[in-house]
């Protein structure tokens, strides 16, 4: 299996190659996304935070904009600071420099206000998509990719056949010698047990089983028992009844490979295999920290329809839910109904999905980047100051 990407000087292969415009703080995000606005092949990062944050709250805001950066799909970057901010534009730039790719630094206090900013930003970078723009792809092997493994909007279909289906195009790519992320660990509560049995040794299985426990202390610390509930009310509709019933399948996005690690949030993998990411079940958060350890594709199951997508990342949003399917074609690239209609195995649709990744890792456009969904908000420990 091989697809036409973009290599990168540290071995690694993109997908696209886009020029991130990638704002210190809120205070930036706006000059960063009009930017962006008018030069064809930038994309903006914009964010909530960067400011009044601490400790290790303000360390990982850090780590996640700087490892959004290094994922392959980032040809150049450009960070766009407002100068007086607790994330400094400066050592942001200095982590970005140390990339080895092309990076600029552009401070609004110093230009002198937002519109000399957005025209010193424009020229910067044009010159630099000007310069992606004649790299060209070369065939390389689909052992490249990273893939991440999503689910949102769930119902019954999901973990009947979306899921599952997904399962199966995991396996394929770790065989093939790929690598792939399970993410939200919320979403493995009441099915954690069942993971735990398919780690590589008890360091694996231990760290599993304490993010979960973890994140349900969090919930509990908040007044909240996550067990025995289900949280969302759009699930309770899509018929689902427990989160241990949603868990049990959400996990089968995972197909049935060893699990070689567990993963910090934003953290990239060590080499090829499965491994789970500790993202909370917030979609845009969790696709950050996936973006952020490296995934250049995510693939999102859906049974009641989602439009998120992510400014680096290719999401291709799948459903197993015909009225889904067709409610929602703006949204959702395959239709994978025929499983549940009886038309279709879970081995074909789980091939289905895996020419999908290698279609879209060729160049096709998604529907959430043709729609320009770009959404992206880092995961936050503690509260600002």
């Amino acid at each position: 299996m091989t697809f036409q990407g973009y290599r990168r000087s540290d071995g690694k292969v993109g997908i696209r190659n886009h020029v991130l415009l990638l704002p210190t703080s809120v205070c930036a995000a706006r000059v960063a996304s009009d930017i962006a606005r008018e030069v064809p092949g930038c994309v903006a990062a914009c964010h909530a935070y960067g400011c009044c944050q601490v400790g290790a709250d303000a360390r990982l805001t850090f780590r996640t904009l700087v490892n959004t950066a290094a994922n392959p799909n980032v040809g150049a970057i450009v960070v766009v600071g407002l100068g007086c901010e607790g994330l400094e534009p400066l050592s942001l730039l200095q982590a970005v420099e140390n990339l080895g790719k092309a990076a600029r630094g552009i401070v609004i206090q110093d230009e002198g206000g937002s519109l000399n900013t957005i025209r010193r930003g424009v020229a910067v970078a044009g010159r630099m998509a000007e310069t992606l723009s004649t790299q060209p792809r070369e065939e390389v092997p689909a052992c490249s990719l990273l893939l991440g493994l999503e689910c949102g909007g769930s119902d019954a279909t999901s973990g009947l056949a979306a899921n599952p289906a997904l399962g199966v195009a995991s396996d394929l790519l770790i065989a093939g010698g790929g690598a792939c992320i399970l993410s939200e660990t919320t979403e493995s509560i009441g099915a954690e047990h069942v993971l735990a049995r398919r780690a590589v040794d008890d360091q694996v299985r231990r760290k599993l089983l304490e993010i979960v426990r973890a994140c349900e202390e969090r919930a509990l610390q908040m007044g909240e028992d996550l067990r025995g509930s289900q949280p969302t009310p759009g699930n309770i509709s899509g018929g689902i009844t427990t989160i241990e019933e949603k868990s049990l399948g959400c996990t089968h996005k995972a197909g049935s490979a060893p699990i070689q690690g567990v993963l910090e949030y934003g953290e990239v993998p060590a080499g090829p295999g499965l491994y789970v990411m500790d993202t909370p079940g917030m979609d845009v958060e969790s696709m950050v920290g996936l973006a952020a350890g490296g995934v250049q594709v995510t693939v999102f199951t859906t049974g009641r329809g989602t439009p998120t997508g992510n400014p680096i990342m290719p999401v291709i949003k799948t459903t197993a839910n015909r009225r889904t399917a067709e409610r929602m074609a703006d949204n959702i690239d395959l239709d994978l109904s025929g499983v549940i209609e009886g038309t279709l195995t879970i081995e074909q649709a789980g091939k289905r999905i895996l020419d999908e990744i290698l279609a879209v890792a060729g160049g096709k456009l998604t529907k959430a980047e043709l729609l320009g969904h770009t959404e992206f908000s880092i995961y936050r420990i503690g509260p600002t100051f």
